[in-house]
């Protein structure tokens, strides 16, 4: 194919041993290693080559971030059709974050195979846990492109399964009136109640002041464009005021 032909006679560094030992580790077999190829060229690269027709990986990293989040969505919308927005938000985010995409970026060894200039690479850039966290996206935009959307949910779903389930296991997907509530029935052995406490603005474009109460005392207030989101802000408040008495 005219594609490889042209990475493998520009990219020396990328020999096909190094990709048969990085397939190896990520578990998987491309059928056009030119895209596992751009997945790992990071654009700092391109200043090094006179070759005008290499593409960095930033392409792929915009789709394997839209194909990673839409995939999460769905799992999470599936797995726990008990949980309401805000815990399913929470566990995306503790997915998709930066330090996680990185350290499956490691447990994969893709740091070794980046190609970058040589500045990128003497500051560290190999294992820059931004840098690794959007080449673990650029190659889930590869893998897609290369292998079709149900192979990517598998892989997807094989390889954070572990990371959900250690999220599930400390409590850290949960949303801001979960954690209150638990720590204030383990405290005085009941529920807060929320007040509303202010209505203001047309019906279009409401806003709404909620207060937290615990035994008769006001913990915090939060305001908000429904009585959902009030309610949630006054209880970051009011966690994040009760944390820090401690």
């Amino acid at each position: 194919m005219v594609f490889w032909a042209l990475f493998t006679k520009k990219l020396r560094k990328m020999k096909r041993k190094n990709l048969d030992i990085l397939e190896n580790n990520l578990g998987v077999k491309f059928k056009n290693r030119a895209w596992l190829v751009r997945a790992l060229i990071h654009r700092s690269f391109l200043n090094e080559t006179q070759d005008k027709k290499l593409k960095s990986n930033e392409r792929l990293e915009f789709l394997g971030d839209a194909i990673l989040e839409f995939i999460v969505s769905e799992w999470l919308y599936n797995q726990f059709p008990s949980y309401p927005e805000g815990m399913m938000t929470n566990l995306r985010s503790g997915l998709v974050k930066t330090e996680s995409l990185a350290e499956i970026c490691r447990q994969f060894k893709i740091g070794e195979y980046l190609m970058m200039s040589r500045g990128e690479q003497e500051s560290g850039g190999q294992s820059n846990p931004t840098l690794l966290a959007n080449t673990l996206e650029a190659f889930l935009g590869a893998f897609y492109l290369d292998q079709g959307l149900t192979t990517t949910k598998k892989f997807i779903r094989l390889h954070f399964e572990p990371l959900l389930q250690k999220l599930i296991r400390l409590g850290e997907f949960k949303d801001s009136k979960s954690l209150l509530q638990e720590k204030i029935q383990a405290q005085v052995k009941e529920s807060p109640v929320y007040r509303s406490l202010k209505e203001k603005g047309p019906d279009h474009n409401k806003t709404f002041l909620v207060g937290i109460y615990s035994q008769k005392k006001l913990l915090a207030t939060g305001l908000g464009k429904s009585k959902q989101e009030a309610e949630e802000k006054a209880a970051a408040a009011a966690f994040e005021k009760i944390n820090k008495k401690k």
